[in-house]
């Protein structure tokens, strides 16, 4: 099969992305996934008529008058308390209103006289500072649709409607296999021929990153029986497998191999950019698999390109990867044929190339925010050019 364009290479992914199965979570460990089913509230939040400030309750036709403070509200009780005409109460912030009474003053805008309180509050409307009964939402009301993301505010609007459950999308199960005779953990002492291994602790990290923990990673030495084993293993347990080396076409290449012999459809293998071009990827049945290079840069590259959109799918989740136009901090050529994927640094509309574009090293990657995006078939590129960039998450 022969290479085919970046555009042709997404499309086909985004053709075999399908949303998981939802499930049902603890709100408290539901941050970051997308709602599966719409919520609507079962009580009416605030459930009482409740002041919003320290002050004073009170009949707003009374606002004149010299009033007898007969007793106080504070959050949380339980007490009932009615005030009649000519009285107040003293109240506190998220305290139920007294029966009677419609309008709340700050305690900074009173007076005391002979042991009374008057009003001195010229702005003061009926119903000032109460948040009525329901205002937050009614019983029985839309609370959030379904494809709603549950950040930080939503989890925290969500109990406090009294929600405890929710059914959302799940994130995807991942299996991680690495693969080559030469990798070496940090913290061993290399010998000659080694180096270490560190593509499944930026693929680790760049998965913690989108909230996915449901990480397994599994080694495979470069031999054909043991890696087909590996990943028979990993496709039992896994929505998403990511092989990592082993894509190419080398004689301790094994990867394209060993896929067939566990009956997955290869969709392509090659595409036309640069770094990453050996990217393999197969479907079996609603599983994702992606052979990825085992160059460190050519890693992230395809997974910022390619893995993440797939995941972020899976999961109903909008791509984490932001598309903007920049411009071109210097002049730039390149060959003709294959689309170029730059580390890059975005500041003030205007995209830099990094030192060590080379697929090997990761030194520039760590400093980049951006994927500098440079058309297959131009070869010049001059400064101050428009070109598409890819902002990095949480560049």
């Amino acid at each position: 099969m022969s290479m085919i364009s970046v555009n042709e290479a997404k499309q086909l992914i985004a053709d075999q992305v399908h949303l998981l199965e939802p499930v049902t979570l603890s709100l408290k460990v539901a941050s970051g996934h997308v709602l599966a089913a719409d919520i609507y509230a079962n009580y009416d939040i605030p459930a009482f008529p409740q002041s919003s400030m320290d002050g004073y309750a009170f009949i707003f036709a009374d606002q004149k008058k010299e009033l007898n403070v007969v007793g106080e509200m504070a959050a949380g009780t339980n007490q009932v308390l009615t005030i009649k005409i000519g009285e107040t109460s003293r109240i506190f912030t998220g305290a139920p209103l007294p029966d009677g009474a419609d309008t709340v003053v700050m305690q900074e805008k009173i007076s005391q006289v002979n042991g009374k309180i008057r009003v001195d509050d010229e702005q003061l409307k009926p119903g000032s500072n109460v948040r009525d009964k329901g205002s937050e939402i009614k019983s029985g009301a839309l609370a959030m649709q379904k494809g709603n993301l549950l950040g930080p505010a939503a989890i925290g609007f969500l109990a406090g409607i009294g929600i405890t459950e929710v059914v959302v999308f799940p994130m995807p199960k991942v299996g991680l296999i690495v693969t080559g005779n030469e990798l070496q953990q940090p913290g061993t002492e290399l010998q000659f021929g080694q180096v270490y291994e560190s593509n499944s602790y930026s693929l680790s990290a760049a998965l913690q990153q989108e909230g996915i923990t449901d990480l397994r990673i599994y080694q495979a030495d470069d031999d054909l029986e043991i890696l087909t084993a590996v990943l028979e293993t990993t496709l039992q347990n896994n929505d998403v497998v990511l092989l990592n080396g082993g894509v190419s076409v080398g004689d301790y290449d094994f990867v394209i191999e060993a896929s067939k012999r566990c009956g997955i459809e290869q969709i392509f293998h090659r595409v036309k950019q640069k770094p990453g071009k050996p990217l393999f990827f197969g479907t079996k049945g609603n599983q994702m698999i992606f052979g990825l290079p085992g160059n460190p840069s050519s890693v992230l590259s395809c997974y910022y390109n390619y893995v993440l959109p797939a995941l972020n799918g899976l999961s109903h989740k909008e791509n984490s990867i932001v598309e903007i136009k920049a411009r071109l901090s210097h002049d730039y050529k390149k060959p003709s044929g294959l689309t170029h994927f730059l580390k890059g640094r975005y500041e003030n509309g205007y995209a830099s190339p990094l030192t060590a574009q080379e697929s090997y090293r990761l030194s520039s990657f760590a400093q980049a925010n951006c994927l500098i995006c440079l058309n297959e078939d131009q070869e010049e590129f001059s400064k101050g050019e428009i070109v598409k960039i890819m902002l990095l998450p949480n560049s």
